[in-house]
């Protein structure tokens, strides 16, 4: 019998299983999919010869991640590549916002948008330097990261802290509006907020945007050579190093409680596997509660909440495999690794409300990747491997474009929306469309067979908006990896911190199990000396 059964593959659930046998349990991993990964996979499905991503691709938070450093993933193969610049947002008109490791590279763009928005990026840039490890620590630890936040309260109370506050809480637009006179260092943090569900007016979207920002002025935005499948593989073959057990092609049916704790997993094969100490699961909320564990072992009052769970925007996908570099209208755009697409922040907010609408958004906002330009592993030279994904609507009500789009995502709605991905690729880059050697279409009910925590394809675990997360995530009055039943722990990006390629959710899950283990041995008096202790959450 192990001493834990973790349900899912993915990112969280391999660190989580991970760190479990670090701390010498024995660990079963289940894995519904034919493979490992979750959304970190790739393959060579578009074209002979290119390597695509078939989620995620970019990885700033995993860069900054304590979790994923501590695990010398490099010591299992993973190597990161990174393109010349980190990102680039170019306009219609030819200019072009640029997000470079070196920060002088990245002021200077800004500056060619007005002067004086450099200094104003490297304001940004030193109030980020100075809380960075605090903020990192808050943001990586259970909720709440007690030591984390009171170091940066400590930190921040002489220091100007309820003007960051206020400053981080602040829509996008209005920080960017306070911050820069050109539209250049608005469009970085903009384009960047919108790499959740954040639309330019919604409260934390500035701070959100910072962030993400900032990351990518630190660590940039590196991927793994030969494809993102190459982290998956590392946390495997360290995973494997220390006796776990990975079972692909078995799909979990139930959690098996009795009075009211995990004791195991039941397969959709029938198999009963048995935890000795506890359950792990790497799934979304709605998938977990009510779904894996019935209903009659959860308080009415979490399922009431779950009822007012949200998801993050669904998501569409395309690949291309491209007979030569992208003909952007501005060069500066050549070297990034990532392109945002949106003709100003007007239109980032334009495209943010076709969506709460229920429309299929006209011009939709794309993040695009070129991954060969990151690393040239990933097609024949003169070719490049690239990506663009943007949002839709989960209950489309009506189509913002011409089309007539109506959501369900037949075959002709996935090549009518793809050709308009296009289109929008091609306003800002002259011939695109002609480069186009074979294209792949990832709509959202393909992304969600591909991995079931995708949910209508919304890639994010649940939106990022402030009202479900922290304490409310991911649903009030949680914010832990614990759950209503004991034994059993959310490692899913539904939990804190959420969303991103950063393991937290699975290393707090695994930490919350040892920790659990460890005060069921000790005395009344030891559990309480432990429980004022464990605030750091730094096991």
């Amino acid at each position: 019998m192990p001493d834990a059964v973790v349900i899912g593959a993915g990112p969280n659930g391999l660190v989580a299983a991970n760190l479990l046998a670090d701390a010498g349990w024995s660990v079963r991993v289940l894995e519904e999919q034919p493979e490992p990964g979750g959304a970190v996979r790739h393959d060579s499905g578009v074209a002979p010869g290119f390597v695509s991503d078939l989620f995620s691709s970019f990885y700033p938070l995993a860069a900054a991640s304590p979790v994923l450093a501590a695990m010398r993933l490099e010591d299992h193969g993973l190597r990161w590549a990174h393109a010349p610049h980190v990102l680039a947002h170019p306009l219609g008109d030819g200019r072009c916002a640029v997000l470079d490791r070196d920060v002088a590279v990245t002021a200077a763009s800004l500056d060619a948008f007005a002067p004086g928005d450099g200094a104003a990026w490297e304001r940004l840039h030193a109030v980020w330097d100075r809380y960075r490890a605090d903020i990192l620590g808050a943001l990586f630890t259970p909720f709440p990261p007690v030591r984390a936040a009171a170091r940066l309260a400590l930190r921040l109370r002489g220091g100007g802290g309820l003007r960051l506050a206020r400053t981080l809480v602040l829509p996008v637009r209005r920080m960017g509006a306070e911050e820069f006179r050109g539209e250049g260092g608005r469009l970085l943090l903009a384009g960047n907020a919108l790499h959740a569900d954040l639309a330019p007016e919604a409260a934390g979207s500035g701070g959100f945007g910072w962030l993400m920002s900032m990351l990518g002025q630190t660590y940039g935005f590196p991927v793994p050579v030969g494809g993102s499948g190459a982290l998956t593989a590392a946390l495997v073959h360290r995973l494997r190093a220390r006796g776990a057990t990975l079972s692909c092609g078995e799909r979990v049916e139930s959690v098996v409680v009795r009075d009211r704790r995990a004791v195991g997993v039941r397969t959709a094969g029938g198999e009963l596997v048995p935890a000795h100490r506890a359950v792990l699961a790497d799934v979304s909320v709605p998938a977990l509660y009510g779904g894996l564990v019935a209903p009659e072992d959860l308080p009415d009052q979490v399922l009431a909440d779950l009822r007012r769970f949200q998801w993050d925007f669904a998501t569409f996908k395309v690949d291309w495999a491209l007979d030569g570099p992208v003909p952007w209208r501005s060069a500066d755009a050549a070297g990034a690794g990532t392109v945002h697409l949106a003709d100003g922040v007007d239109e980032l907010t334009r495209f943010a409300a076709q969506i709460a609408m229920g429309r299929v958004p006209d011009r939709p906002f794309s993040l695009f990747g070129q991954m060969t330009t990151a690393d040239p592993t990933r097609s024949p030279r003169g070719t490049e491997s690239a990506w663009a994904y943007t949002h839709v609507p989960h209950d489309v009500r009506g189509d913002a474009g011409e089309e007539g789009i109506t959501g369900s995502w037949d075959a002709g709605e996935r090549e009518l929306m793809a050709d308009r991905v296009e289109r929008q690729v091609e306003r800002f880059a002259p011939g695109f469309r002609a480069l186009v050697r074979a294209r792949r279409v990832l709509a959202p009910p393909t992304l969600q067979n591909l991995d079931a925590n995708l949910t209508g394809g919304a890639i994010n675990g649940g939106t990022a908006a402030l009202h479900q997360q922290l304490v409310f995530r991911p649903v009030p009055g949680t914010g832990r990896p614990e759950t209503p039943v004991a034994g059993l722990y959310l490692a899913s990006a539904a939990a804190h911190p959420g969303g991103g390629v950063h393991g937290a959710p699975g290393a707090n899950a695994a930490r919350a199990a040892l920790r659990r283990h460890r005060l069921a041995g000790l005395t009344r008096a030891q559990r309480a000396l432990a429980r004022r202790d464990r605030t750091g959450d730094r096991r």
